[in-house]
């Protein structure tokens, strides 16, 4: 954290505003402390230091600001208190409410810092690692002045369709702001409210989790990846204290996901594995399924070929067995059977089978909606067109390549444009050899880039 050598005006003001004396806030600080398993010393000593510009040492500044938060109704946060800088306190952070407040705030205000975060191989690990019992206690400790019931949780539910639906066709760049700002501003403070139930609750933390989700996504296709992960990482916590089974299975698929598509395979295998154990038997088969297609991507990419086949054999399975009605955080990725045969498509291209990934992208393209999913069609076509170049079918080629672009005008998407970029090489090659129409697509590939 930041060191600071003058008064500290800011944690002043917020203990005047809550109408603690620093008797009573020391106190408070110490239950915090004894709850997380620390027996401090904390008295009005000590807070009129930390006035005068002295810094808490280790997770004291999150006491107090936990403290703060249950006294004053809302969530105090570091930077608020004159502990850490926007960015500390975004990285500071242990408590998902908090963060995920504080994501959506940088992207609104601070969005060049969010968007060159980096993306880390070691934070795809994170679910692994997580220890979600303290981080609950903390938030069930919390006591919100508001009421929280079915009819918030749906709203937010309502918001979250509608933009993830804007989001298939015209890109992530298409709202993201607007997705974020209610993140930060009402979905993520309602989790701090009261709830009737612990039914109630958990749907709202499924709910804000799914929010998260989308934000990642979209940040994703955009290709602000460090950002993107610390959405996923902030969506899989909220997950936790919703379903700790399937819906954080979900999260921990997102996180083996985004690895994936940037070629990075460290730790995917184990963060499914991971996943499957706590979903197998807890979600429908469509969401195992999904959780499978991942599996044998995982496999594919460190090239464990019957690992990989095996997955392959079991998402099949899991796909025609039918069952319970699939969960809306699983059903964001488009119906399953699109799903399972785009994500085998990818698993043999990484495998080198191209005849197989032909058919899959071809019986992808029938299972999905080609208006609803608009951006998965022009991937999808786009990737068609490699495998068809790869079976030496230039002509067909072209003309695939070029209903891909079609379907790419007026997307915000990093993804989309990088699918364009990688075209032009071939493109020129085929110019030189001339392959009809490459000269046309040509022009347009060049035109839509610039």
């Amino acid at each position: 954290m930041a060191t600071f050598k003058e008064p500290n005006h800011r944690l002043r003001e917020a203990i005047s505003a809550a109408g603690c004396t620093y008797e009573s806030l020391a106190g408070a600080v110490r239950r915090v402390g004894a709850e997380n398993g620390e027996s401090l010393l904390t008295n009005k000593s000590a807070v009129a230091h930390w006035i005068n510009g002295a810094q808490p040492a280790g997770q004291v500044g999150q006491y107090i600001a936990e403290a703060l938060s249950r006294r004053s109704g809302r969530r105090v946060t570091l930077a608020e208190l004159g502990f850490a800088s926007p960015e500390e306190s975004l990285a500071a952070s242990i408590d998902p409410v908090e963060a995920a407040a504080n994501l959506g705030r940088a992207d609104v205000e601070r969005r060049t810092f969010l968007a060159a975060a980096a993306f880390t191989t070691t934070g795809v690990a994170m679910p692994l690692l997580y220890d979600p019992e303290p981080v609950s206690r903390l938030m069930r400790a919390r006591t919100g002045m508001a009421r929280v019931g079915e009819l918030e949780v749906e709203v937010v539910r309502q918001i979250t369709a509608v933009f993830s639906a804007a989001d298939e066709r015209l890109g992530g760049g298409h709202g993201l702001t607007t997705v974020t700002a209610y993140l930060a501003d009402t979905a993520a403070p309602m989790l701090n409210g009261r709830f009737p139930d612990e039914d109630t609750r958990r749907r709202a933390f499924g709910a804000v989790a799914e929010l998260a989700y989308l934000a990642g996504w979209k940040h994703h296709d955009l290709g602000q990846e460090g950002a993107a992960q610390r959405y996923y990482q902030v969506g899989y916590q909220l997950a936790v204290e919703a379903d700790p089974h399937g819906h954080a299975g979900w999260m921990m698929r997102a996180l083996a996901h985004q690895a994936l598509s940037l070629k990075l395979s460290n730790h995917c295998v184990a963060l499914i594995e991971n996943a499957l154990t706590r979903s197998i038997g807890r979600v429908d088969s469509r969401t195992e399924a999904l959780l499978h297609i991942t599996h044998a991507r995982a496999f594919a990419a460190i090239r464990d070929k019957p690992a990989a086949a095996k997955a392959l054999l079991a998402a099949e399975n899991s796909l025609t067995r039918g069952g319970d009605q699939q969960p809306s955080f699983s059903l964001v990725s488009g119906p399953a059977a699109g799903t399972v045969a785009s994500h085998t498509a990818r698993t043999l291209t990484d495998l080198g089978d191209h005849v197989g990934t032909e058919r899959q992208h071809r019986a992808a393209l029938i299972r999905w909606d080609a208006e609803k999913y608009r951006r998965v069609h022009a991937l999808t076509y786009a990737d068609l067109g490699d495998s068809v170049e790869a079976q030496a079918r230039a002509d067909e080629a072209v003309a695939i390549w070029g209903r891909a672009l079609d379907l790419m005008e007026g997307m915000t998407s990093d993804r989309t444009r990088k699918a364009i970029s990688s075209i032009r090489p071939r493109l020129a090659v085929y110019r030189r050899r001339g392959v009809p129409g490459a000269v046309d697509l040509e022009r347009r590939v060049r035109e839509a880039l610039t």
